[in-house]
C-alpha cells in the first residue's frame, strides 16, 4: 500500500511551507495540503482536515499543524497510518504565552498586522544561514495573504488548544518527531520529551534548521520523512 500523505501547515502558513515535500513525494504517492485556515479551534481544524483527507493516510504537521495532527490522532487513530510532528508542542498553551497573544491581536486589528507577523516569528528562530531573510520574507507573505481575521482565529485556537500528552502515549503507529536545532519557539528539548512519550518514536534534530525545517533544510527533512515512510505500518 502506498499511503497518501496529508500535510498540515502551521500558523498563518499555506502550501508553500511544504513545497519541497510536495515536489519530493508527489511522484510516488498522493500528497495533499490541508486547508484548515477557516477553523476556529484546533478541534474544528482537525474535523475540516479529516473531511478533506482520504480514508487512510499518513499525516505530517508543523507548528500549529502538528497540534492539529495530534488531534486527528486522538479522534480518528484508525484513519492514520503514521504521524510526523515537526516543530510543535503537545502541551496546552502556557498562560503567559496566551496572554501575550492579546496585545498582538489588538495591534493586528489596529493596522499593525505586518509588524505582528514579524514578531511572531523572530529572525533568531531560524537557523543562521544566507537564506534566512528570504525564508522569513516568504513566511511573512503567507501571513499577509491570510489576513487579520485568520490571524485572530488561529491565535484563539492556539490559546485554547488541548493538552495532547495523553494522546502521544497512546500512539501505536510509526511516529517521527522532528525539530530544527535553532528552533527557540518549540525547542529541541521539548521534542525530546515528546518522543519519549510516544512508543517507538524516531527523533530527528535537523542541525541546519530552525522553526521551519521544511523550507530551511528541505533535503534533510525529506530524508527524515523518507526514513519514516520505511517504518512498517504495524508496530509490535
Amino acid at each position: 500500500m502506498i499511503e497518501p500523505l496529508l500535510l498540515i501547515p502551521g500558523l498563518m502558513c499555506d502550501a508553500r511551507l511544504f513545497s519541497p515535500q510536495v515536489i519530493e513525494f508527489s511522484a510516488e504517492r498522493s500528497v495533499q495540503v490541508a486547508a484548515i485556515g477557516m477553523g476556529k479551534t484546533i478541534v474544528e481544524m482537525a474535523k475540516i482536515a479529516l473531511e478533506q483527507a482520504p480514508a487512510r493516510f499518513a499525516v505530517a504537521g508543523l507548528g500549529m499543524g502538528g497540534t492539529v495532527a495530534m488531534e486527528i490522532a486522538r479522534v480518528a487513530p484508525e484513519r492514520v497510518t503514521r504521524i510526523a510532528l515537526m516543530d510543535t508542542n503537545s502541551q496546552s498553551e502556557m498562560s503567559t504565552v496566551a496572554a501575550a497573544r492579546e496585545p498582538q491581536i489588538v495591534r493586528a486589528k489596529s493596522g499593525r498586522f505586518s509588524e505582528v507577523l514579524d514578531e511572531i516569528l523572530p529572525i533568531d528562530s531560524l537557523a543562521p544561514n544566507p537564506n534566512r531573510n528570504d525564508i522569513r520574507a516568504l513566511l511573512h507573505s503567507m501571513g499577509m495573504r491570510f489576513g487579520v481575521e485568520a490571524f485572530v482565529r488561529q491565535s484563539r485556537a492556539m490559546q485554547r488548544r488541548l493538552d495532547q500528552q495523553a494522546t502521544l502515549r497512546k500512539i501505536r503507529m510509526p511516529a517521527l518527531v522532528l525539530c530544527g536545532k535553532y528552533d527557540n519557539l518549540t525547542p529541541p528539548r521539548r521534542h525530546e520529551f515528546m518522543s519519549e512519550l510516544i512508543p517507538y518514536a524516531q527523533l530527528k534534530i535537523i542541525e541546519s534548521a530552525g522553526h521551519v525545517p521544511t523550507i530551511e533544510a528541505p533535503y534533510e527533512t525529506n530524508a527524515a520523512l523518507r526514513e519514516w515512510f520505511k517504518q512498517p505500518m504495524v508496530l509490535r
